[in-house]
């Protein structure tokens, strides 16, 4: 009798976890952020690229994050100081935020308010663009050897620090 308990012990403490990894937890709702997704009117879209920093303005209640090609990636984690390289792109995505249902004192994105790109030609001019609104629209958009403020301001970030 005693040898069939302890072989009958393993196998339903197994049965249990199967069962109990299966069930979904009913307090629990998973969704995902479908109001921070960007629309297909931008010309590419910069969640396919790699994060090189963020920041948050808790004046104005938004979130940005800068991303970027390989090219502008590895400039902004080498610390160089000669300024992007050709061929860099990046992009800066500006989200309203929003309470986070799941996490108490957390804020998450909501809407896209802002999706910004900053392009270096072969012959170092650079492109701005910016597009605004919902849905987003091409609102700016500047090309030239010197950059505008905000160009410099975005060619100015460094890679956020990571492990």
């Amino acid at each position: 009798m005693r040898v069939r308990l302890m072989l009958l012990a393993p196998g339903v403490i197994l049965l249990c976890g199967v069962v109990g990894c299966t069930k979904t937890n009913p307090r629990v709702v998973t969704t995902l952020n479908t109001g921070a997704m960007l629309g297909s009117e931008l010309p590419s879209n910069p969640l396919q690229n790699r994060v090189i920093t963020s920041w948050i303005d808790k004046n104005a209640g938004t979130m940005s994050t800068l991303y970027g090609n390989d090219t502008a990636v590895q400039y902004a984690r080498t610390g160089a100081q000669s300024g992007y390289p050709a061929g860099s792109a990046l992009s800066v995505v500006t989200w309203t935020q929003q309470e986070d249902p799941r996490w108490f004192g957390g804020n998450i994105p909501a809407a896209a308010k802002s999706v910004e790109y900053v392009t270096i030609a072969p012959d170092q001019h650079f492109t701005y663009q910016r597009y605004e609104g919902s849905p987003l629209k091409q609102v700016d958009e500047e090309a030239g050897v010197a950059p505008n403020e905000r160009t410099a301001y975005l060619l100015a970030q460094r890679a956020a620090v990571m492990p």
